[in-house]
């Protein structure tokens, strides 16, 4: 559903999401991430091929409690509340922790550090939740719009907010951890070059 812009989600701290990708990258900026591109490449193919998965699971769950067709015989989106029995809720909110501890899993086996930890989590959370879109726009064309009403998790209560904003925080996540590896990797490069100078001015010291 489309009734114009929303300026705020709900419940209110929703809103503070929006911190999340500002303030880590504020604490990324002087050492970066250490995340290789192999690795943010695998978590990232990781997050598009799960969330395609999680997409097709809507699709089949709206097919399944009987949503009508569009006048082109694709299913008609709606949020998950709307006509739910409450079991499926249940078992919905389940689903949802369960995606959760699944992407926590991966960033726990990918990186050894709890700041590579976390940046991995966000990361592939970022991807997993633009791909979810992605896979629902594929395949029953929603949303219509970035101003389109989602709820967008059901724990501890229901998140409503409009289609642009989870993308805005997740497109912010991904810059944010691509960037903080860039820099990373640049701070890798400047002390390997620094050491190699060390190791050719010892060696000529002792020659």
């Amino acid at each position: 559903m489309t009734d114009g812009l929303r300026l705020f989600a709900t419940p209110w701290w929703v809103n503070l999401l929006i911190l999340v990708p500002l303030l880590s990258f504020y604490f990324w900026r002087r050492t970066g991430v250490a995340l290789g591109r192999s690795a943010l490449a695998a978590a990232g193919l990781f997050g598009i091929a799960f969330e395609f998965v999680e997409a097709a699971v809507v699709v089949y769950l709206h097919t399944a409690i009987g949503l009508p067709t569009g006048n082109d015989g694709m299913l008609e989106y709606a949020p998950p509340l709307k006509g739910l029995p409450h079991n499926l809720l249940v078992i919905e909110m389940f689903r949802e922790a369960a995606t959760i501890a699944m992407l926590a899993s991966l960033a726990l086996l990918g990186a050894r550090r709890a700041r590579e930890r976390r940046a991995m989590f966000l990361y592939t959370f970022a991807i997993w939740d633009l791909a979810y879109y992605a896979g629902l726009w594929a395949t029953v064309r929603w949303p219509p719009s970035l101003l389109a009403d989602d709820i967008l998790f059901l724990i501890p209560v229901p998140w409503v907010s409009d289609m642009w904003y989870p993308v805005l925080v997740s497109g912010l996540t991904i810059l944010a951890v691509v960037i903080a590896s860039g820099i990373a990797h640049r701070d890798r490069k400047v002390n390997a070059a620094a050491l190699d100078i060390d190791t050719l001015g010892s060696r000529s010291l002792h020659a």
